[in-house]
């Protein structure tokens, strides 16, 4: 899943929290396809539909500082259903406040179950 956006208030600078901005959330999960596809089942698979709502809302959710913090929330809901295996979460936040010409900053993280919190 890609571009999934999210307006929120997080940043280190007061101006950030309170006019907020927007993030944008790239997803890759690692899950076993096979039980979905010999069933044809939604239940047998991770609700994408389920999961793009849950990952905005933990985004849009009580402000922090920094996007590490964000993005391992983030990473934490998706390992949230035992089917996902590992999640590769990258947050993009292309208005960032720095004073020079740039197209995005992003941060990209893999979590897998045994390292969630790591």
């Amino acid at each position: 899943m890609t571009g999934i956006e999210c307006f929120a208030h997080h940043g280190v600078f007061e101006f950030e929290k309170r006019e907020g901005q927007v993030f944008v959330v790239d997803l890759v999960l690692g899950i076993d396809t096979r039980p979905a596809a010999a069933s044809d089942a939604l239940v047998d698979t991770v609700n994408y539909g389920s999961l793009v709502a849950d990952v905005k809302a933990a985004v849009e959710r009580d402000p922090v500082d920094l996007i590490e913090t964000v993005v391992q929330r983030i990473a934490d809901t998706c390992l949230f259903d035992s089917r996902v295996e590992w999640a590769r979460v990258t947050l993009h936040k292309p208005d960032a406040p720095i004073d020079a010409t740039f197209s995005d900053v992003a941060l990209t993280i893999t979590r897998t179950r045994g390292n969630a919190h790591d």
